[in-house]
């Protein structure tokens, strides 16, 4: 039976061939914003947080559809939130290109374009958008070709954020030379999520001297505690900040655990 991973994967497909006619063209400049997300891993004394703008995912459904992505790019920042993550997924995730052009051109801070990529011209298209960061998904790909991709993003000024949820995609990032790995708690088959995954795999990450990230199920102070002590570098978080009807305790509260 296919997965809902198997499902994107298979709307990404028609989606390539959509972009390869669109004649894309890396830009020959940096991201129009040059902003590293890796130097703040490797210069900030506390975590990192990569606040995400996701109106909805296949598993929650609907998440907050009526927020204005500026606006709440901007209260990220104002916040505390050192990179904004943007959904671009349209048919799953109701996010669009749109909302990342419009994030890059009000935030001047790291912007990753959070998509299902398995192609070198998504890469173009999140550059061209305004990204300084993609996200690699190991459970999307083979090696050979993640390595490739992330190949692709280095050389052309990316960053990369790489995603794993167990021992055997771990293993495809590291060869693949991932710098930032994220761990993602919710498994992409199932959509099951449990933090034990980030506290297995996290010091893991560690001894082999990449920068680790915390991803999905992250909702409290005690939560953060958690990944805190699995050794982790920074946490990515969606929903809560969503639906959060205080967004800036709830920020200073997960920058402050």
């Amino acid at each position: 039976m296919a997965t809902i991973l198997d499902k994107i994967l298979e709307q990404k497909k028609h989606e390539i061939l959509t972009l390869k006619k669109e004649a894309l063209v890396v830009p020959n400049s940096p991201s129009r914003k040059k902003c590293s997300f890796l130097e703040r891993l490797q210069t900030g004394k506390e975590i990192a947080i990569i606040a995400e703008f996701k109106r909805a995912s296949p598993s929650k459904g609907d998440i907050n559809t009526e927020l204005d992505p500026v606006s709440q790019a901007l209260s990220y920042i104002k916040y505390g939130a050192d990179a904004i993550s943007v959904l671009t997924d349209t048919p799953f995730f109701k996010g669009s290109f749109a909302d990342l052009n419009s994030i890059r051109e009000a935030v001047n801070a790291p912007v990753l374009c959070k998509d299902f990529i398995i192609d070198e011209v998504q890469i173009v298209k999140a550059k061209s958008a305004g990204a300084n960061i993609i996200l690699l998904i190991a459970a999307a790909l083979n090696e050979g070709r993640l390595k490739e991709l992330y190949t692709f993003a280095v050389n052309n000024g990316m960053e990369v954020l790489m995603e794993v949820h167990n021992e055997d995609e771990l293993y495809k990032a590291l060869q693949a030379g991932a710098r930032i790995i994220g761990v993602n708690n919710r498994d992409l088959k199932t959509f099951t999520v449990d933090l034990a995954v980030t506290e297995r795999l996290g010091p893991k990450i560690k001894r082999a001297g990449a920068f680790l990230i915390s991803e999905s199920g992250i909702r409290t102070k005690k939560d953060v505690q958690r990944v805190i002590n699995a050794g982790v570098n920074g946490i990515l978080v969606g929903e809560a900040f969503m639906q959060a009807s205080n967004l800036e305790s709830l920020i200073s509260e997960m920058k402050n655990y």
